[in-house]
């Protein structure tokens, strides 16, 4: 007889798991299966970086760090911050390691939001976002971003705010280089939007994980702008291929930083010693690591935007990340996860549905090519005998 009680958090109770993972484990049992659907480098940790781990392990740094986590890494982010994107942030009092990225998205958004707050969700967009503004009790309020190629205007924010009159707006999500579209912004386009934010009093919850893995352009941070007004997240599982070791940060404000610590103190304690050793040499010595990664993800992306171009997919040209975010072409089952499914099915090839990113990506199919070229190169020649093939096609 099951013990288990339904008298839960209500909030819990109502969120679901991920569409990206429950797609992904369900199309893992079909034979020969080619995926192209999880988020997560296809390139090894760089061996400088395990060997700092190795050391730190012999020289038993196994012991809890401060609850901010060690100062010479912070100071090394800090660094790191100033010397690629303009960022400057006091060490000591403006910079916390969280246990990844997604820790610190929870921790930001748990000190900001009170309940019955309204937060800007700009979608599609990565679904972590959603159910911790849930959690904290406050709404997400969803912004179509493509109607403009998936890029956030001023005016858009601007017409957004007046048509909820109704909305205590407590700030937005900005996530760029975008998962799932692979959109980014150039300098004037960040000054144009860091000037409404700060007209609309809005914190700004930037998730630039994706900030080393840029094509065309350097990343500029909105943070160069309001930097009082931003909670600015990055992390090393993007730029150094380092996603099982959890090393993400957080940086704000003196005032902002002594709030989100409380609540991380009470989230985790303190990142994983071992990987935050592991972190101060990918910082340092590791600066560079994440370039000859970005020449292969560009030379990746050019061979699956054509390509899907090609078969008559219609994509905003990605400018970072790597991912390929595309509308599924005319003639074809326009429900993404029908398609997806029906695809993985027929032509081993797994994809992601675009509703996993919420209602606004309906019709699309995010792709990540985050994988070898011989991987891709047979993934698309199953797109193409799919796409190609009379019997797929709607009636």
């Amino acid at each position: 007889m099951s013990l288990f009680r339904d008298d839960l958090n209500d909030t819990i109770s109502q969120i679901q798991v991920s569409t990206i993972r429950q797609f992904d484990e369900e199309v893992s049992a079909i034979p020969d299966m080619v995926k192209l659907t999880l988020g997560e480098p296809d390139f090894n940790t760089p061996e400088h970086v395990k060997e700092a781990a190795k050391k730190a392990i012999d020289d038993n740094w196994s012991h809890y760090t401060g609850m901010a986590g060690l100062l010479d890494l912070r100071k090394a982010a800090a660094n790191f911050q100033a010397k690629k994107y303009g960022l400057h942030y006091d060490a000591e009092d403006q910079v916390l390691v969280t246990v990844g990225a997604t820790e610190a998205i929870a921790t930001a958004l748990t000190t900001i939001c009170n309940p019955g707050d309204a937060i800007i969700v700009p979608s599609p967009i990565f679904p972590a976002y959603i159910p911790i503004i849930q959690e904290a009790r406050a709404t997400p309020l969803f912004m179509d971003t493509g109607v403009n190629d998936f890029v956030i205007t001023p005016k858009m924010v601007d017409d957004f705010i007046a048509a909820h009159p109704e909305a205590n707006f407590k700030g937005i999500i900005m996530n760029y280089p975008n998962n799932p579209t692979g959109v980014t912004y150039v300098e004037d386009e960040i000054k144009a939007l860091a000037d409404c934010f700060k007209r609309h009093n809005l914190w700004v919850v930037s998730d630039e994980v994706y900030s080393e893995l840029t094509y065309g352009s350097t990343h500029v941070s909105i943070a160069r702008f309001i930097p009082d007004q931003v909670i600015l997240i990055n992390g090393l599982s993007k730029s150094h291929a380092m996603t099982g070791w959890r090393i993400g940060f957080l940086f704000a404000s003196k005032e902002m930083t002594a709030q989100m610590k409380k609540v991380h103190q009470y989230y985790v304690t303190a990142a994983t010693t071992i990987a935050q050793k592991a972190g101060i040499e990918a910082l340092t010595n590791g600066m560079d690591d994440a370039i000859p990664m970005r020449e292969q993800y560009q030379q990746r992306r050019d061979f699956v935007y054509k390509t899907m171009e090609g078969l008559g997919f219609k994509i905003a040209r990605p400018t970072g990340a790597f991912y390929i975010f595309a509308k599924i072409p005319a003639g074809y089952e326009q429900n993404s996860m029908a398609f997806c499914k029906d695809l993985a099915r027929k032509n081993q090839l797994a994809i992601i549905p675009g509703t996993g990113f919420g209602e606004q990506g309906e019709g699309y199919v995010r792709l990540s090519y985050a994988a070898s070229m011989e991987k891709l190169q047979k993934a698309m020649d199953r797109l193409t005998a799919y796409i190609q093939n009379p019997a797929n096609k709607k009636a």
